[in-house]
């Protein structure tokens, strides 16, 4: 039974962090590529989207090479909190928040650049803030987007697998997601742990799927 419920809470666990992680630098990243025009915005949106091309294990290899132990990111962490950052879980959450945060952009932008430009206009007028326009104009008038967004997200980092592998590796009741225990359980011919697993992934992720869809028609 800890084969099965392990991977699973452990994959629900990196999917939430992951995606209120790519949520709040999404949204922010999302704002600046619809509303700010400056130098090497289009190379930051290629930045950006490139983990939406890249192979999983080539971006996993990135991951692996910034967030070494050698690497200045590694050693900050391992000086903060005393251990590594790769093959923990925590890497875990990096890579699944790198794979879902361009998805993210690209639906919160959408949404933002189909505001209306008048009432953001209005608001400026008014002497209103960029911070409060945020929350109670441009925010509320793409919430769909947003909604949208986070359901992608949450769904991305729930099945990540390459990337997840390259960073956080295969070590059961540590950092073995669900994703990576189906994969060990098709190459040890467990057909049923495999099975079960991709059930219960695919009945999460389509309930989730589901709901957004619901609440997204009352809001």
């Amino acid at each position: 039974m800890g084969s099965i419920a392990f991977p699973l809470l452990l994959s629900f666990k990196i999917a939430l962090i992951a995606t209120a992680i790519a949520l709040a630098l999404g949204l922010w990243l999302a704002w600046v590529l619809a509303n700010v025009a400056f130098p090497g915005k289009e190379w930051l949106d290629a930045v950006v989207t490139l983990p939406l091309v890249f192979p999983p294990t080539v971006l996993g290899y990135y991951l692996l090479v910034l967030l070494a132990r050698s690497s200045p990111f590694g050693k900050l962490w391992e000086s903060i909190f005393g251990q590594p950052l790769v093959f923990t879980w925590h890497a875990a959450v990096v890579a699944a928040t790198i794979h879902a945060l361009p998805l993210l952009v690209k639906s919160a932008r959408a949404g933002f650049e189909s505001g209306d430009p008048a009432l953001l206009r209005a608001a400026r007028s008014l002497g209103t803030g960029e911070w409060r326009i945020f929350w109670k104009v441009t925010a509320p008038l793409a919430r769909r987007s947003i909604l949208a967004a986070a359901v992608i997200a949450f769904a991305r980092s729930l099945g990540d697998f390459g990337a997840t592998l390259m960073v956080a590796g295969d070590i059961p009741f540590r950092t073995q997601t669900a994703a990576i225990a189906i994969y060990d359980a098709v190459e040890a011919g467990n057909t049923r742990i495999a099975g079960v697993l991709t059930l219960i992934l695919s009945a999460a992720t389509l309930l989730i799927v589901y709901g957004a869809n619901r609440l997204e028609r009352r809001i």
